[in-house]
């Protein structure tokens, strides 16, 4: 029965929509990245950087429609981050992998996002994006996660791929993932959210 309970509770969350903040410094290719994903007549010709926070609509390869929180990376506007983070569901952090110099500072930005009370305690899964993996000094998505110590995230699923926001390379692997950790997570802190409730009572 508790079988056939989770396999009704994902086909519904496969009906359901589904919210994703992509974060990541400013000229990381954010915004590109959405943009590859919506619909052709939907599409940007030409891409401006994002003042604030954008909010796009598409729908993944497995018919789950997303609700995608581009924010904006430039420093003035990272204080916007938290105000999204208690209702999302997965989380794209976009790194410019060709932009060494500001790999700390891509670091601590991650850091204090992983750090915040609204996603510590809740199973999040973060989809990374090595981006402009054709650029000659760009890094690979091996040397890219020792640098950002991925391997210290216990509490989360976490996938780091290389992509071209340009060409699409690597996006529909990355997102496919996310959205079959997200089915998963919603799920884990649904019953999460229940044992607790349980346990007070």
């Amino acid at each position: 029965m508790g079988m056939l309970h989770n396999l009704a509770d994902l086909i519904k969350i496969k009906k359901d929509k589904m919210t994703i903040l992509v974060l990541g410094l400013n000229n990381s290719g954010k915004s590109t990245i959405i943009n590859h994903f919506k619909k052709p007549g939907d599409q940007s010709a030409i891409m401006v950087p994002t003042v604030g926070f954008m909010v796009e609509q598409f729908y993944s390869m497995a018919g789950v429609s997303i609700k995608a929180i581009d924010m904006s990376g430039a420093t003035r506007y990272r204080n916007l981050w938290e105000h999204q983070f208690k209702n999302c569901h997965g989380i794209i952090y976009v790194i410019d992998s060709s932009d060494r110099m500001r790999f700390v500072v891509v670091k601590d930005e991650l850091d204090l996002v992983l750090q915040h009370p609204h996603l510590c305690n809740r199973i999040v899964p973060i989809l990374f994006y090595g981006n402009k993996s054709d650029a000659e000094d760009s890094l690979s998505s091996v040397k890219i996660a020792a640098a950002l110590s991925l391997e210290n995230i216990k509490e989360k699923p976490w996938h780091i791929c290389s992509s071209n926001a340009i060409s699409g390379e690597g996006l529909g692997e990355g997102v496919q993932w996310l959205v079959q950790q997200m089915r998963f997570a919603m799920l884990s802190n649904k019953d999460a959210s229940k044992a607790k409730s349980k346990n007070t009572k």
